[in-house]
C-alpha cells in the first residue's frame, strides 16, 4: 500500500508512544452505537475509528438497518454478483450509521452440522466460499468502508471455542480452511479477524505462522488484524505474531451497559463447566503492558510503529483524514428489493411432486409456530434490528386469493438472543395455547397446507440434535397425515433431518430469509420466480458426517482432531460412498434442463449446451467439478468444484453456458513441496448438483 504524500509515515512520526498505544486497543465509544471503538489522536487531528458488527447487516444498538438474509442463504444463490451487491448495501448503511468498519463476512467453512454460527458463513466448499468472499469484500470496500472477514481461522466450532486446538494438516489448512481469507486479501480487505480458538496448539492471535508467515508474508496483506472480542492471550506474544488491534479494549461489564445486553449473558462459559479466565482478565493488555513491552524489548519499536501504520493507511485508504466520505444510506427501496430478491433465489426446493407452484386460488392452511415472525436470523453479534420485515404468513395472504387459515400447532421455537433477554422466556399459555388438533383440523379443510418450521442457533453454543427443536416433527407429521398435499417450508441455519420428508408433498429451505422472510416466501411457493437456490452444505443423518467422534468434534482434552482431512462435506460422502439425504448443490427448478456436449473452450474454461425443455421460463446453477487423475500415495476428493454459473432460459430457450475453472481444483497442496499441479488427465463433469452429473469432457494439464 502505498502512502500518498507521506501522510501516514509522517503521522507515525510524530505520535509519541503513549499515542501509538492508545491506536492499537479499544475505548469505550461516547456514542455507545460502535462495537469496536478507537478515539483518535485529537493534537494530530487522527480522528476515531469505528467497527460495527455484521455480516448480516450493521447491527448498531437503537438503531435499524437492512436486516439481509443469513450468509448461508446468499451462498445458496451461487450468485456473486447478487454478493457483490450485498456488499456494497451494507457498505452505505455502514457509512449512514457513522461506522467505519464492518466486523464481516464470516469465512469459516462448514466443517460441523451443528456449529452455532454455520447461519453466518457460506459453505462446506472452499471455491464457492472464496468467491462469496472475495465478492462481498469487493462490494463493503468500494463504499471506503473497511471489510473485516472473520475469524482467522479454522474456527468450526463454537463449543469450548475459547481453547479449543484445532489439530489439521497443513494440506488441510491450506486447501480447505484459508482459501477464502485469502480471496477476501486479494479483493481488498482492509483487515482480518483472528477466532479464539488454537490452532496445532497456538492461540490464533498469538500464531506468528499464520498471521504474519502466511497473512502478511505470503500474501501480501498490508491491513491490520484485528483481536476477536476479549480474544487476545498476550502481550508480547500477540504484538509479535502480528496481531495488530486489541479489541474491545474495555471490561465486559462495559461492553454489556454499553450495548443493552442481558446483563446475565456470558459469552466465556465452559460448556464442561470447568472454570475459564474471565473476558476482564483479556481485557485491555495492550492498554495496560504494550508500552512497557516496547520500552523492556520484548516488543520492538518497529512493531508497535507497523502496527499503528497499518491502522493509519486504512484510515486514510477509506478518507477519514480528509473527510471524503458520502453519507450512506440505509432502509433504502433498493436495499429492501436486494433484501428480497436474495431471499427468493436463496430458496432451495428439496422435494416437489407437483404441488408447488400453488395456484393462487387454493385454500391454504399456514401452520406451525414460525409463520407469525420473520426469520431474520441467529443469536450473537450478528442480530439486527431490522428497518421493515414481513413474516412468512403476512406474505402468503398477501400473495393468495383464496382463503389463507393459520394455526400454531406447537409451542414457539425461542429465537437466542445476546440482547433481548425477554426472547429466552418461555411464552405465555393459557387461552391462546397452541393446539395441534386445531392445526390438523386446519389442515384437512385446505387445498394445501403449508408447515414453517425453524431451528434456533446461535453464537456461543453449537446445537445438540440435528433434529427440529420442540415438537416440530410431531407437528408435520399430523398435518401429513391429515392432508396429502403438505408443503413444509424449513427456517433453518444449515442442515436439518427430516423423519417426515416421504410422507410430505413437498420440502423447501429458505434458511433465516431476513426481513423479507413472507414476500420471498410467498413469491417462490406461488412460482413468481422460479425455484433457483442450491445447496452450499450437504443434508445428511446425523452421525454420517466426517467430525463424528468426541475426538474430532467436540474434541478431548481442549483438541478437536480434523483426522478427516481435505474430506470434509460432499468430499467425505464421495470418499465413503454414502448416500447423503440430499447432496451438495442439490436443488429443483419448476423448470426442466436438457444438458448437451461439454468442451474445453481453453485449459481453464468449460462450455456446455442447455436447453429449457419445459413449458415455464426458469433458472438453472450450471456446476462444474474437477476429477483428478489417480497419482500412487495421493488421497484426493472424487471430484471438487471448480466453478458454476446461473442462466435464466425462456421456455424453449437454449443457449451456451461458459464456466471458468477455479485452479484449486487441480491443485493440491504437498506439505514438502507446496502447492502441485499432478500432469495428466483432469475430468470435468457438469450437472445440477455433486451427485448428478449430465455430461463430462477432459483436460490435460
Amino acid at each position: 500500500m502505498t502512502d500518498p504524500g507521506g501522510r501516514v509515515e509522517e503521522l507515525a512520526d510524530a505520535l509519541t508512544r503513549e499515542e501509538k498505544v492508545s491506536l492499537v486497543h479499544g475505548a469505550v465509544d461516547p456514542e455507545r452505537t460502535a462495537t469496536g471503538y478507537l478515539p483518535g489522536v485529537e493534537r494530530l487531528d487522527i480522528p476515531e475509528l469505528k467497527l460495527v458488527d455484521g455480516p448480516l447487516g450493521v447491527r448498531v444498538p437503537g438503531q435499524s438497518a437492512t436486516a439481509f438474509p443469513a450468509s448461508i442463504a446468499l451462498a445458496a444463490t451461487f450468485n456473486l454478483e447478487l454478493a457483490e451487491r450485498q456488499g456494497v448495501a451494507m457498505g452505505r448503511e455502514a457509512k449512514a450509521r457513522g461506522q467505519h468498519s464492518i466486523l464481516g463476512p464470516g469465512l469459516n467453512l462448514i466443517r460441523v452440522p451443528h456449529c452455532g454460527r454455520n447461519f453466518e458463513y457460506y459453505s462446506e466448499d472452499p471455491v464457492l466460499t472464496a468467491d462469496l468472499a472475495a465478492a462481498v469484500v469487493k462490494g463493503v470496500q468500494s463504499e471506503d468502508v473497511i471489510a473485516t472477514p472473520k475469524h482467522y481461522v479454522a474456527n468450526n466450532q463454537e463449543t469450548k471455542r475459547l481453547r479449543v486446538s484445532a489439530e489439521t494438516s497443513e494440506r488441510a489448512l491450506r486447501e480447505l480452511y484459508l482459501p477464502g481469507f485469502r480471496a477476501a486479501v486479494e479483493a481488498g480487505a482492509g483487515s482480518v479477524m483472528t477466532s479464539y480458538n488454537r490452532v496445532n496448539g497456538t492461540y490464533m492471535s498469538d500464531h506468528r505462522r499464520l498471521l504474519t508467515d502466511v497473512l502478511k508474508g505470503e500474501w501480501g496483506f498490508d491491513g491490520y488484524v484485528v483481536s476477536d472480542w476479549f480474544g487476545t492471550n498476550s502481550v508480547a506474544g500477540s504484538a509479535n505474531a502480528g496481531l495488530d488491534l486489541e479489541m474491545p479494549g474495555i471490561t465486559f461489564e462495559e461492553l454489556k451497559d454499553a450495548f443493552q445486553m442481558d446483563p446475565d449473558t456470558d459469552l466465556f462459559e465452559d460448556a464442561d463447566g470447568e472454570a475459564l479466565p474471565g473476558p476482564d482478565a483479556k481485557a485491555g493488555l495492550f492498554a495496560a503492558s504494550l508500552e512497557e513491552a516496547v520500552e523492556s524489548g520484548d516488543v520492538p519499536e518497529s512493531r508497535l510503529d507497523d502496527m499503528v501504520a497499518r491502522i493509519l493507511r486504512q484510515m486514510e485508504r477509506i478518507g477519514l483524514f480528509d473527510g471524503e466520505r458520502d453519507e450512506g444510506a440505509v432502509d433504502t427501496p433498493e436495499h429492501r428489493s436486494l433484501a428480497e430478491t436474495i431471499a427468493a433465489r436463496a430458496t432451495v426446493l428439496l422435494e416437489n411432486d407437483g404441488v408447488l407452484p400453488l395456484d393462487a386460488n387454493a385454500d391454504v392452511a399456514i401452520l406451525g409456530p414460525g409463520a407469525e415472525d420473520a426469520m431474520l436470523g441467529g443469536g450473537g453479534s450478528s442480530e439486527v434490528e431490522s428497518a421493515h420485515e414481513t413474516p412468512t404468513l403476512d406474505g402468503i395472504r398477501a400473495r393468495s386469493e383464496g382463503t389463507v387459515e393459520y394455526a400454531q400447532g406447537v409451542a414457539k421455537i425461542r429465537t437466542p438472543s445476546f440482547f433481548d433477554h425477554e426472547s429466552e422466556e418461555e411464552p405465555e399459555t393459557g387461552d391462546d395455547e397452541p393446539s395441534l388438533d386445531e392445526a390438523v383440523e386446519r389442515a384437512a379443510e385446505a387445498d394445501v397446507a403449508v408447515v414453517v418450521v425453524r431451528d434456533a442457533n446461535s453464537e456461543a453454543e453449537d446445537r445438540e440434535s440435528l433434529r427440529l427443536p420442540g415438537e416440530q416433527d410431531e407437528l408435520v407429521a399430523a398435518v401429513a397425515e391429515a392432508n396429502d398435499r403438505t408443503v413444509v417450508l424449513v427456517q433453518s441455519g444449515g442442515p436439518v433431518e427430516m423423519p417426515w420428508r416421504e410422507d410430505v408433498a413437498a420440502v423447501a429451505v429458505a434458511w433465516y430469509p431476513g426481513q423479507a422472510d413472507g414476500d420471498a416466501v410467498a413469491s417462490v411457493l406461488y412460482g413468481d420466480v422460479d425455484a433457483a437456490g442450491r445447496l452450499p452444505v450437504t443434508f445428511a443423518p446425523e452421525g454420517s458426517y466426517p467430525a463424528n467422534t468426541e475426538e474430532r468434534f467436540p474434541g478431548v482434552d481442549y483438541e478437536a482432531r480434523y483426522d478427516e482431512d481435505v474430506f470434509v462435506g460432499y468430499r467425505h460422502f464421495d470418499a465413503a460412498e454414502s448416500d447423503p439425504t440430499y447432496p451438495f448443490g442439490h436443488g429443483r427448478s419448476y423448470a426442466e434442463f436438457a444438458y448437451g456436449d461439454a468442451s474445453m473452450a481453453d485449459e481453464s474454461t468449460v462450455e456446455v449446451g442447455v436447453e429449457n425443455v419445459s413449458e415455464r421460463d426458469g433458472r438453472e446453477v450450471v456446476q462444474a467439478y474437477v476429477a483428478a487423475p489417480a497419482v500412487d500415495g495421493i488421497d484426493r476428493p472424487r471430484r471438487e468444484l471448480a466453478g458454476y454459473a446461473a442462466v435464466e432460459l425462456a421456455a424453449g430457450e437454449s443457449t451456451t453456458v461458459s464456466v471458468s475453472l477455479n485452479e484449486l481444483a487441480f491443485q493440491r497442496y504437498d506439505e514438502d513441496g507446496g502447492w502441485t499441479t499432478d500432469e495428466g488427465e483432469y475430468t470435468v463433469e457438469l450437472g445440477r448438483s455433486s451427485r448428478d452429473v449430465r455430461t463430462e469432457t477432459n483436460v490435460s494439464q
